[in-house]
């Protein structure tokens, strides 16, 4: 399989990928035909990429698996257990402010979309 930018690294996967529940189809005798890491690798693309999951690459299995075996760990909380895992390592200092961070820090300081109090205009006619 092609990796790309999105995919998680070998060391990472070793980390987790005991933390997932096995890969069955729950018919007998039919393997699965996607495997942990690539429904692991496509939701990361689309949490990346902003895309909706119609566009997700077929390399990474079909937009119904990924999408409903991602949404399974959710509700599990598998995916709360293997985020605190991966941030164990991670280097604050290198990331990024999502785009909350950034627009709350950019009306505080007078810019686009605020005031010099902060305030964006809906929030100035209301007082």
């Amino acid at each position: 399989m092609e990796s790309n930018t999105y995919d998680i690294v070998d060391e990472e996967w070793e980390r987790i990928k005991d933390m997932l529940p096995a890969e069955r189809t729950g018919k007998a005798g039919r393997p699965c035909s996607t495997s942990n890491r690539n429904i692991w690798n496509g939701a990361s693309w689309i949490g990346h990429t902003g895309s909706q999951w119609k566009e997700l690459p077929s390399r990474y299995g079909t937009k119904s698996t990924v999408h409903e075996r991602f949404k399974s760990w959710k509700d599990s909380g598998i995916l709360e257990a293997i985020f605190a895992e991966l941030s164990k390592s991670a280097d604050r200092q290198d990331m990024p402010l999502d785009s909350t961070m950034q627009s709350a820090s950019a009306r505080g300081r007078g810019k686009k979309g605020g005031t010099e109090t902060g305030l964006t205009a809906a929030e100035m006619r209301k007082k």
